[in-house]
């Protein structure tokens, strides 16, 4: 059996300097916003070129935070990708902020920036673009768009750690970088933890303020905050991780060339650019008998994964905001897409029986 992911073999690798870690933390008995998070905060950062990263909880929170931070009019419009993961959306409406939907590029399945300009209105303070499965969106036209439109810009980097595109990376060209060390992500934790990456420092401040409870001093609150703290020992857990994510995603490269070389046509596959360094967290193809094409890999004895099965519009939390609106790209994507094996502990091997059995399908 190959299993789509198996987080015990991901993580194998690291258990030794996890209990080092565990024991460190344990030891040092500090065990909230300690020197873990002081040190990945500052490693993170270093590691994107960026001056601050501020740890919270989850990717959903450093979204909220992020939007929290511009202070944005209630009822404002924020831009989203129509086929993005729930979460985007969810913070919008969390900040009583209404999302606007727009297609994404079948090729690419991010945000289309040719479609940005057609859904801006005199309401649309701010644009959130997504980094689906691990590849930066079209970054020069969107960074225009919003120029030209003073609008705020977002990153949703929450699949696209180390993404990079012109050799710049993910999370770095607007606003905020938000991202989630979900862990099935490239630059996992042990459970939810998220960061957010900033340039400005009355920004890092704010962020700061609001993730604990508004305060900056123990007991004096300076903003209505919250409390979306990154975990101490989660970050002790990151700090083992960073210095090999970039090992992660070159190993990810490797079985996704395997993919790319060796599938047959009867597959859509990812697409490729030089001027995007893909991170591939997740594989995906598609194929117009997606569901027919899942059941014979689990016969074959291969996990697989769909990311996602729904499109948001038709989410029954979502649907009753997008009534009459058409997205018609985004469900293609979304009926047949199929993530294939491309985790860090996956062995070329595992690719190859995967690349055969898939050619062998009619």
């Amino acid at each position: 059996m190959i299993p789509y992911e198996d987080l015990k073999q991901l993580n194998a690798p690291f258990e030794d300097q996890f209990r080092a870690k565990f024991n460190s933390v344990l030891a040092n008995g500090y065990y909230i916003l300690g020197r873990e998070v002081e040190a990945f905060e500052k490693a993170f950062a270093q590691y994107n070129a960026v001056p601050y990263c501020v740890g919270v909880s989850n990717g959903l929170d450093a979204l909220i935070l992020s939007l929290k931070a511009l202070n944005l009019p209630g009822g404002s419009e924020v831009i989203v990708p129509a086929n993005t993961f729930i979460a985007t959306i969810l913070a919008v409406m969390q900040c009583n902020l209404v999302p606007v939907m727009v297609e994404p590029d079948i090729k690419t399945y991010n945000i289309d920036p040719s479609k940005l300009e057609t859904a801006i209105t005199s309401k649309t303070k701010a644009i959130i673009v997504v980094h689906l499965y691990g590849k930066c969106c079209d970054m020069d036209p969107i960074i225009n768009i919003t120029k030209k439109h003073k609008l705020y810009l977002l990153e949703d980097s929450a699949q696209a750690h180390g993404a990079t595109y012109k050799g710049k990376q993910a999370g770095t060209f607007g606003d905020f970088g938000t991202f989630s060390f979900y862990p099935t992500k490239n630059l996992g934790a042990l459970g939810d933890a998220g960061g957010i990456l900033c340039k400005d420092p009355t920004y890092n401040t704010r962020l700061q303020h609001l993730r604990n409870y508004g305060s900056d001093k123990k007991y004096y609150n300076e903003v209505v905050g919250f409390n979306n703290r990154l975990d101490e020992m989660q970050a002790a857990f990151l700090n083992v991780k960073l210095p090999y994510l970039d090992a992660i995603s070159a190993h990810k490269n490797k079985l996704a060339n395997l993919y790319l070389n060796n599938l047959n046509n009867n597959f859509i596959l990812p697409d490729k650019h030089p001027d995007f360094y893909d991170v591939y967290h997740i594989f995906n193809i598609r194929h117009p008998r997606r569901d027919e094409l899942k059941n014979y890999l689990e016969k074959q004895g291969i996990g697989t994964g769909i990311h996602y099965p729904v499109a948001p519009h038709q989410q029954n939390a979502l649907k009753h905001l997008f009534v009459g609106q058409q997205f018609p790209i985004s469900e293609e994507i979304h009926n047949t897409t199929l993530s294939l094996p491309c985790s860090y502990f996956h062995t070329e091997a595992d690719v190859l029986t995967t690349i055969n059995a898939l050619n062998q399908f009619e």
